[in-house]
């Protein structure tokens, strides 16, 4: 038997209960006010359900968020499901606790954090996401930015034209 408290543990299913105790208040009553999540969570989790497509396309894990458009909110003790939508695409997807890694609403600067004891990362992740949160368009929280050789060239406009003379 161990004689050490492991704080560790205990804090992560406190967290998660307070993921699962709003999570079922948005479930019963839609979201108040400015309130919306981003939520990143592992994509390779055993118990994360999202379809192929999805998976492809974010191996690893992927920031989905709940703000205007959801359906189908479901809450249990080992996770949730919803429905989101993706470029007109609606998907049901179900995320366990487990496999979240963090929770973010920005409208009140509200986030927390997963660790691993794999995982290095510092506090600062949780403070850039809630002030880079307000700035960036949905899409960018959602969509992966496009590899450099993909990209355009940008195009050179000059503003005299738009000069009043």
């Amino acid at each position: 038997m161990s004689r050490s408290i492991d704080y560790g543990n205990l804090m992560h299913r406190a967290m998660r209960g307070l993921i699962q105790e709003v999570l079922n208040r948005i479930a019963k009553e839609g979201l108040p006010g400015a309130h919306h999540f981003f939520i990143t969570f592992d994509t390779m989790h055993p118990d994360v359900e999202i379809a192929d497509w999805l998976s492809d396309r974010y191996p690893g894990e992927m920031t989905v968020v709940i703000q205007e458009w959801f359906e189908n909110l479901d809450v249990s003790d080992e996770g949730f499901a919803i429905t989101l939508n993706f470029g007109n695409n609606p998907e049901p997807l179900y995320i366990p606790y487990d496999a979240i890694k963090t929770f973010v609403d920005p409208s009140v600067e509200f986030g927390l954090r997963f660790e691993t004891q794999d995982d290095e990362e510092d506090d600062e992740e949780i403070d850039a996401a809630l002030d880079n949160a307000a700035e960036a368009p949905m899409d960018e929280m959602v969509e992966p930015a496009e590899p450099e050789d993909a990209r355009k060239e940008a195009e050179v406009v000059s503003l005299d034209k738009f000069r009043k003379t």
